[in-house]
């Protein structure tokens, strides 16, 4: 499973995983604050085991490692090969880091093995996410911690609500399901508190993190949006909403799209609004 802004479980060895593959240093720009923020929170150990679940390329399972070298170690999981085989070709060498392909929610986890379970946007997609937590945390030594950061709600992320909102009237787009698994599947506080207090968690805090939201890079600020335009239509749900439209849709909403990342400011990179939770508790 992987923290890629947005899409269905079973296309991360398809088209979404190539998506995010092809636009990781976009991404990793866009995350950083968060995974910065979600590793800190954490506050691993040297010498800790620690569990990354929904590693993705890796990027943070190599923060983690730092955290607990030398005789610490991460495991990476990830459902997707793409995701993975990055992750795996750019593991520093001697680095205390291992990757893993499996869903993380239902694998053979080692029972009590880990110090820290760990997610940089990967946890939302659990088909049933107080069975995956509840599996998870069979892998927590007794009293380890869990930490992880994601999304809150949509209306909440430019990086959703600018090309949606700007595309309506030019493509009817169906209401989604907030509850379903997905990036906003626990923009509901409450409702993550009572998911992670039944799979057996205590302690539980649930914290705001607001950053502003790097989307969108180049030499100039006409540059800039023409790469956070691209971006838009690459990976997230703008992409899968245009997927079937004609060219002359695709055109007036790359117009209407356009327009919305120029109303917001930066010279080199167009600066957007980005809120996600920093979740902690003990297992």
């Amino acid at each position: 499973m992987s923290d890629a802004p947005s899409a269905p479980t079973h296309d991360w060895n398809g088209d979404s995983g190539d998506r995010w593959a092809a636009n990781l240093a976009r991404l990793d720009l866009m995350l950083q604050d968060f995974g910065d923020a979600a590793v800190a929170a954490a506050d691993a150990k040297p010498g800790e085991h620690i569990l990354d679940i929904g590693c993705g390329s890796g990027t943070s399972s190599f923060a983690l490692a730092r955290c607990v070298e030398p005789a610490g170690h991460v495991l990476g999981v990830d459902i997707s090969e793409q995701l993975v085989a990055i992750a795996r070709a750019e593991a520093p060498v001697g680095a205390p880091v291992e990757f893993r392909l499996a869903d993380a929610a239902t694998a053979p986890l080692p029972a009590e093995r880990f110090d820290l379970l760990f997610s940089r946007f990967g946890v939302m997609f659990f088909d049933d996410p107080v069975a995956a937590f509840a599996h998870v945390r069979g892998a927590l030594k007794p009293g380890g911690r869990l930490a992880f950061v994601c999304w809150r709600g949509a209306a909440e992320n430019d990086w959703v609500r600018l090309p949606m909102s700007a595309i309506r009237g030019i493509v009817d787009v169906p209401a989604a399901d907030p509850q379903a698994p997905g990036p906003f599947a626990f923009g509901d506080r409450e409702r993550m508190a009572r998911i992670l207090a039944a799979a057996g968690f205590t302690a539980i805090d649930i914290a705001p993190f607001d950053a502003a939201i790097a989307y969108g890079r180049g030499a100039t600020r006409e540059e800039a949006v023409d790469d956070a335009l691209d971006m838009a239509f690459q990976v997230g749900p703008l992409s899968r909403a245009l997927a079937d439209q004609s060219e002359d849709v695709r055109a007036r909403a790359a117009e209407a799209v356009r327009a919305a990342f120029e109303k917001r400011p930066g010279d080199t990179s167009i600066r957007i609004d980005g809120a996600a939770w920093i979740v902690t508790a003990r297992g």
